[in-house]
């Protein structure tokens, strides 16, 4: 009818500006695809898991470019952001038919392939060891592999826009 409002809409909404509320870490997912480049994604839904072994997640779209490379491929990379790389971030958030600029990102190689970003607070590799359908996103499960840290202040995400935090 005219002038309805669509609920699943509404609380559609809430959900996202309810969890805009949460501030968070923001990382780049990084994984390869079978031509051998790197594929990767700004994300924020990832967490650790267990320290016995250690294991870590991460949640990707069905939709997402990155859910059948990762699915395949058995591998990635979870890379936190420090405050000067927003431009990774945006860039890397954009699907990829639109990424047209070139932008000077750097990475290294474990000995898996997996490919980790050059100057990030942590860059953690990972092999899959389970993936959980959850809705419309897989969580899928990493054995940690190999951990870098350097120090820095944190990139962060808070109500729809880049934050920081400086140490």
């Amino acid at each position: 009818m005219e002038g309805e409002v669509d609920v699943n809409l509404v609380q559609a909404q809430t959900f996202r500006d309810a969890w805009g509320n949460f501030a968070t870490g923001v990382s780049l997912i990084t994984t390869v695809e079978r031509d051998g480049s790197v594929h990767g994604m700004t994300a924020n839904g990832i967490a650790s898991i267990s320290l016995d072994p250690m294991l870590v997640m991460v949640c990707v779209s069905h939709s997402a470019n990155s859910y059948p490379i990762i699915k395949v491929g058995g591998i990635y990379g979870i890379n936190i952001l420090s405050a000067n790389q927003v431009e990774i971030a945006e860039y890397f958030a954009k699907p990829t038919e639109e990424r047209a600029e070139d932008l000077d990102v750097r990475f290294t190689f474990t000995e898996a392939g997996v490919p980790l970003l050059k100057g990030a607070l942590s860059m953690i590799a990972c092999k899959v060891i389970e993936e959980h359908i959850a809705g419309d996103h897989s969580i899928f499960i990493g054995l940690v592999e190999r951990i870098d840290t350097i120090e820095g202040d944190p990139l962060l995400f808070f109500r729809g826009d880049w934050a920081y935090l400086e140490s």
